[in-house]
């Protein structure tokens, strides 16, 4: 009797294939986020372009299709040079520190359910485990070591400065972004990336937990250092951030490669935790054979490009925030606002499902939307009387001085001519030229 595998994997399903497949397997993510890579950035140029009426990259190649190769090819080629005064060995490290952790990340990513590979019937994701998505959280915490290390051996002030803005930053969003999964799990009852896909066959958990989904949209901006976010790079205020020092060589190369490897990373978790992973869309799901095969493939990639499409406006949408505004955004107002609704949903999700009682579990939840929104309405009108009183206060400084400019020597300073630097000045007669 042959025993058919279930169209949904789950953890039982992995740690069983042959070594050559495990390889296969490795070697097609590498290979998909390599050329993802190329293409990502000919595509968010063109898109930008679009964006602001212009063509973008035209010239090499049809459309501009090799621009990317072309410049991979220049960093690779290019002199690779030593400012005389960094620690070489952690100069060399943190690139690879940056990129590696990118692509680690990606291993626990579905991409579709059990298929036919070369005759091995085997789901079509690396590796899963009962806590992938926290591996996840850990590779994009290790990443920022990357940063704070190149901007430390770089032995620059505006370099380390960067790297301690990039240290900062994923610190406060990390917690967010981990809070942010936490109704996730809740509802799907596990950590697992292909069970929390599978928990998603009837409803999508963005249509279940929206609160969560907004949330980790920000905090993706955050971690992945994307405009408006990229306070870690800040060329305004830091020439170039962390990576001043590296010339336009193959370390630069491995720099940016790693950001927009976790900019892949962040969209792949975003398509598998929150839109169903590989499932068809509605009304595609309604066909049966929508979700066998190698079908999911084309709807997860479909959703991915999207999502970064996405990513790419934003970046020629929103201008750079302040950094005193990416940090009270996330321990202010993300943190806070996360904690509750987890309140909310381990309340709710306590009473409708273990109880059976929707009328009180929706009662439960109306009850603490408006205590939600009574704080942060009172909160509102206190910050806002605060901002009116500073807002008074400024004007009527403004308006004191106004009145007489010299008014204790601010801002322009008496100025006694005739005795004026202990130089005798005679006085001009008016109507004289």
């Amino acid at each position: 009797m042959t025993h058919v595998l279930a169209a949904d994997p789950t953890l039982a399903d992995f740690g069983k294939d042959p070594l050559w497949i495990t390889i296969i397997k490795a070697v097609m993510i590498f290979a998909f986020l390599m050329l993802g890579i190329l293409f990502g950035v000919w595509f968010e140029r063109k898109l930008i372009s679009r964006m602001q009426n212009r063509y973008g990259p035209n010239r090499a190649g049809k459309f501009g299709l090799l621009q990317s190769v072309a410049d991979g090819l220049k960093m690779g080629l290019k002199e690779d040079l030593f400012p005389r005064t960094v620690d070489k060995v952690l100069y060399l490290l943190a690139p690879v520190i940056m990129v590696v952790p990118a692509f680690l990340a990606f291993s626990i990513v579905p991409f579709a359910p059990m298929v036919n590979l070369f005759g091995v019937r085997t789901p079509l994701q690396l590796v899963d485990l009962p806590v992938a998505v926290l591996f996840m959280l850990a590779m994009g915490a290790v990443s920022v070591y990357g940063v704070v290390l190149a901007g430390w051996s770089s032995r620059s002030p505006y370099a380390l400065l960067g790297g301690l803005r990039s240290a900062a930053q994923v610190v406060s969003y990390e917690i967010a972004m981990g809070l942010s999964f936490v109704a996730i799990f809740l509802f799907a009852g596990t950590l697992s990336t292909s069970e929390i896909v599978k928990a998603q066959e009837q409803t999508w958990f963005v249509v279940l937990l929206i609160p969560s989904f907004l949330i980790y949209v920000i905090c993706m901006f955050g971690e992945a250092a994307r405009i408006p976010f990229d306070l870690p790079e800040g060329e305004g205020e830091l020439v170039g951030g962390f990576q001043t020092e590296y010339s336009s060589s193959l370390k630069f190369a491995l720099i940016m490669m790693g950001e927009y490897l976790h900019t892949f990373t962040a969209s792949g978790i975003a398509v598998t935790l929150f839109l169903g992973g590989w499932r068809a869309p509605f009304p595609i799901s309604l066909w049966d054979g929508a979700n066998q095969g190698y079908w999911p493939v084309l709807w997860f990639l479909i959703k991915f490009v999207l999502t970064f499409s996405f990513i790419i406006w934003v970046r020629a949408s929103l201008p750079r925030v302040r950094y005193d505004q990416l940090m009270s955004l996330g321990w202010k107002v993300l943190i806070p606002v996360n904690l509750a609704w987890i309140m909310l949903v381990a309340a709710v999700r306590n009473v409708v499902v273990n109880d059976g009682n929707k009328t009180l579990g929706i009662g439960l939840g109306a009850v603490v939307v408006i205590g939600a929104l009574a704080i942060w309405m009172r909160f509102d009108t206190v910050n806002q009387r605060r901002k009116e009183a500073r807002k008074a206060q400024v004007e009527a400084e403004f308006q004191e001085l106004s009145e007489e400019p010299t008014a204790g020597g601010f801002p322009v300073p008496p100025l006694d001519l005739p005795h004026y630097h202990g130089v005798q000045h005679k006085e001009i007669p008016s109507g004289t030229n």
